[in-house]
């Protein structure tokens, strides 16, 4: 006989429900609010709300939780297990370190959309801040559309690897005084990378923690576009400390940069400015310019994020001329308008971090 029951299961078929541990999550509650108690000095903030705590578990009377930080900022593991001491419940906390060795300040470039310019703004602020005295690297970590390489002369260069004590480890290779790593490096030429699910989370996490990058102020990782697998592996598995957002005006480039905002927010990195390229064209006569793509679309942003537009770069062809011929225009003409845009965003930029490197560097000393 036909079984004519219903598929939907009635209330008292359904399978019982453990009841939520009510002491757990207490415990788990004061151990946040008493991290929050800890502010990070540069950007001013507590340092759960930084998102540099990640996986924070309480099992019985222990807490285990990842710290996500830069070379300045080893001693914040101190901190908690002094801050986490005052809990009479508490037998011990486990802190792991997550960093990258040799840097200090981890910078994420994005988007939300592609085609916007993201590479070309890392390109030319990498060099900026390394004009301006910075030891600077910069991971191209954009899967879809590695360009880097071409954009500093590499071309398609050998990656090589050495050993170290902690293992086989990639060398970055550099141009212009940048240490620059690719993952357009690891593919054949005119071939796409077509790595899926486990293979791109090991290789982007290779990327991440298996380069020598020696002592670094600044590493700047241009990530891909949008918010799939790639983007969110790369934000939970590296000390990023706070995110650019590069747009165009055009309130389409706009509503696809809330969406990746979305994702930061949800691994509380802050975002720390806006950057908005081909903001105009400039007249070549008279400077005067023309909105192609709208106007006001990067400031609109910014006044909702209550961040600062840190920069208009305006649209020019010896921009994209200097990217094809692997000699970014910020190199070859600092004093270029383009260059100024640039050099002004690497001040800002250097303005919330130089005296956290400066105090770094008295300490080693």
């Amino acid at each position: 006989m036909p079984n004519h029951r219903s598929p939907f299961q009635t209330a008292h078929d359904l399978p019982e429900i453990d009841p939520p541990d009510l002491i757990a999550e207490a415990r788990q509650q004061a151990v946040t609010e008493l991290l929050k108690t800890i502010i990070e000095p540069v950007l001013n903030n507590n340092i759960v709300s930084l998102g540099m705590v990640r996986n924070l578990r309480v099992v019985d009377n222990y807490v285990y939780l990842r710290l996500y930080v830069g070379k300045h900022q080893h001693d914040l593991k101190h901190q908690i297990e002094t801050v986490l001491s005052q809990l009479t419940w508490c037998k011990k906390s486990y802190v792991q370190l997550c960093t990258i060795p040799g840097v200090r300040t981890t910078l994420a470039i994005s988007s939300g959309k592609g085609g916007v310019g993201k590479s070309t703004t890392s390109v030319n602020l990498a060099i900026a801040l390394s004009l301006q005295g910075a030891k600077v690297g910069l991971l191209d970590a954009d899967i879809y559309g590695p360009n880097i390489p071409q954009m500093l002369g590499l071309g398609h260069s050998e990656v090589k690897t050495i050993e170290t004590a902690e293992g086989t480890r990639f060398l970055p290779l550099e141009a212009h005084g940048i240490k620059v790593m690719s993952v357009g490096l690891l593919a054949e030429p005119d071939h796409p990378l077509a790595w899926r699910g486990p293979v791109l989370h090991k290789v982007i996490t290779q990327f991440i923690q298996d380069v020598e990058w020696g002592d670094l102020d600044y590493l700047l990782i241009d990530l891909p576009p949008g918010t799939g697998d790639a983007q969110i592996t790369i934000v939970q598995e590296s000390p990023i400390c706070g995110v650019l957002l590069v747009t165009t005006p055009q309130q389409v480039a706009i509503a696809d940069v809330r969406r990746s905002i979305h994702m930061f927010r949800r691994v509380g990195i802050p975002v720390l400015g806006i950057i908005e390229n081909m903001s105009y064209l400039r007249c070549g006569h008279c400077g005067e310019p023309t909105p192609i793509f709208g106007s006001g679309g990067g400031q609109q942003l910014a006044e909702e994020l209550q961040t600062p537009l840190l920069g208009q770069v305006p649209i020019e062809a010896r921009i994209c001329a200097a990217g094809d011929s692997g000699r970014p225009v910020t190199l070859t003409d600092p004093t270029s308008f383009v260059g100024q845009v640039f050099l002004n965003i690497a001040s800002a930029l250097d303005k919330t971090f130089c005296s956290i490197h400066k105090l770094a560097d008295a300490i080693l000393c």
